[in-house]
């Protein structure tokens, strides 16, 4: 829109504590006009609140948490990432596609991972499947032999665990070490394998996840992002990539809609609401809520990459539960 960009940068320590204050900082000693942000969800939650108390615009890059674009839905708040439940959402309907009929969840009891098992306990059922059992450990615990042992004598089908980065290293790692993947397959959304190959190794070949990305997607967007990422940092982009390259360009349909006049903010919000987005991903549109409609993948781990081989849900939007905009 003809209008200089400045930076403010905070970190946020992952810590929801401390978010309320960083976010008012920002807002009110920084004057922004837009805050993006943040990894998350529960720090996003209290980012959110802050934004909508003092109508700031809010534009969030990854964090999941579902009631972000649910019950707590506001008209200055977007997200271009997804909502938690929308991966289990696609994994339940292929594994009862593949007819498996008993399924173990398995996540740390926070927010994320209740809504990821929730989201993939709905479709499954749906579908005809049943989840026999639903574990869970404090986070951020990375303990898991007594729940693998109680996997191992459980026998479902298959097991859908919700887990990222270390956590997702290990217990991949685990899982395969206790031999139970020559048994039980273990599914989950992207997390458990985006960014976590490397560290992973043989014990995540042939994993199947679900996530609105994948490495080699074959469109014009993708392969010419991934081209002027690798150019301009040196390393792969990952999902993480992706999300921030949306959240600037979906605020970059609005700045342009208004000229760059911040001012007129009702002007930008329609024309965000509105926007179709060419993203990496494929075509990215908004959901009532302001939460992502977009194609989720089915992909499989081959060698060290997350290889597409289906669309699990052809574009798929939340019901906004709770939403009152």
């Amino acid at each position: 829109g003809g209008r200089e960009i400045e930076y403010f940068t905070v970190d946020d320590e992952s810590d929801p504590a401390k978010a309320p204050d960083n976010a008012n900082k920002l807002i009110k000693r920084d004057q922004v006009d837009v805050l993006v942000g943040t990894v998350h969800s529960g720090v996003a939650l209290a980012m959110s609140k802050v934004a909508r108390d003092n109508n700031t615009l809010l534009v969030i890059p990854n964090a999941g948490a579902d009631d972000i674009t649910g019950p707590l839905c506001a008209a200055n708040v977007f997200r271009t990432s997804f909502s938690n439940s929308q991966m289990g959402i696609a994994m339940g309907k292929v594994m009862a596609e593949q007819k498996k009929k008993t399924a173990v969840t398995l996540t740390w009891k926070y927010a994320a991972g209740d809504e990821s098992v929730g989201g993939f306990k709905e479709t499954f059922e749906a579908g005809g499947g049943k989840v026999i059992k639903a574990l869970s450990l404090p986070f951020p615990q990375v303990e898991f032999q007594s729940y693998l042992t109680e996997i191992a004598a459980l026998k479902p089908d298959v097991v859908y665990s919700f887990f990222a980065g270390g956590a997702a290293v290990k217990f991949v790692k685990d899982y395969a070490a206790a031999g139970l993947n020559k048994t039980i397959p273990l599914v989950g959304p992207g997390f458990l394998t985006d960014g976590t190959l490397e560290a992973q190794g043989d014990s995540a070949q042939g994993l199947l996840t679900t996530l609105h990305y994948g490495d080699g997607l074959n469109n014009p967007k993708n392969n010419a992002f991934r081209a002027a990422y690798m150019k301009a940092y040196k390393s792969e982009p990952d999902v993480y990539a992706v999300g921030g390259y949306d959240a600037a360009q979906l605020l970059i349909v609005g700045v342009n809609a208004v000229k760059g006049d911040l001012s007129k903010r009702a002007d930008l919000v329609k024309a965000m609401e509105s926007a179709k987005i060419d993203s990496p991903r494929g075509s990215l549109a908004l959901s009532k809520g302001h939460n992502p409609i977009h194609d989720i993948y089915l992909r499989k781990v081959e060698g060290k990459e997350n290889k597409v081989i289906a669309v699990a849900v052809k574009n798929l939007t939340d019901p906004p539960r709770g939403c009152k905009l």
